[in-house]
């Protein structure tokens, strides 16, 4: 019998590669160096790897929500207490026009205090509210706050649920 945790880990690795596999076939499209084998890691490493330009990149992998709602309709399934809270506080604290980029920010700010045990990580961000695209996230290119000091070499954004928009550059700030 599958537990209810180990069928959230599974929805969970899921989602992870979903939003690795996007990423990739946009970063190869628009770049054309290839990246391949996705495989799955265990905790102490980020959420994904794959083969890169010779060697290993690992990719951790975020998803950016507007609302708690939102989060469990893309999920199909509850959410736990602090993706809960934090949802909730992004709602009741923040204006509409303010919400993508307090998320986002707070996003890369949580992720800048994790360790991993890898040479090469590179945060992918997808975003998963439909009335935020890339055109939103690059019109915010000029406030969006990634700390001084975090783990990744990359931070990149898949603009939408599907992928159909791209993917945006975040860190370091040069173009493609």
């Amino acid at each position: 019998m599958v537990t209810e945790s180990k069928k959230s880990e599974v929805e969970k690795v899921e989602l992870e590669h979903q939003a690795a596999k996007l990423f990739m076939r946009w970063y190869e499209s628009e770049t054309g160096n290839p990246m391949r084998h996705l495989w799955h890691n265990q905790p102490s490493k980020p959420d994904v790897s794959c083969r890169f330009e010779g060697g290993r990149l690992d990719l951790e992998v975020a998803h950016l929500y507007g609302s708690e709602q939102e989060a469990m309709q893309k999920l199909k399934r509850e959410l736990s207490d602090n993706t809960r809270l934090e949802l909730q506080e992004l709602v009741n604290n923040t204006q509409p026009n303010e919400r993508l980029l307090t998320a986002l920010n707070r996003i890369l700010f949580n992720k800048s205090f994790k360790t991993y045990n890898s040479k090469r990580v590179w945060l992918i961000i997808r975003n998963t509210h439909p009335a935020w695209g890339k055109q939103q996230i690059q019109a915010l290119k000029g406030h969006i706050s990634v700390p001084a000091n975090h783990p990744f070499e990359q931070i990149w954004i898949v603009g939408d649920w599907n992928g159909k928009s791209g993917i945006i550059k975040l860190f370091p700030e040069d173009c493609l």
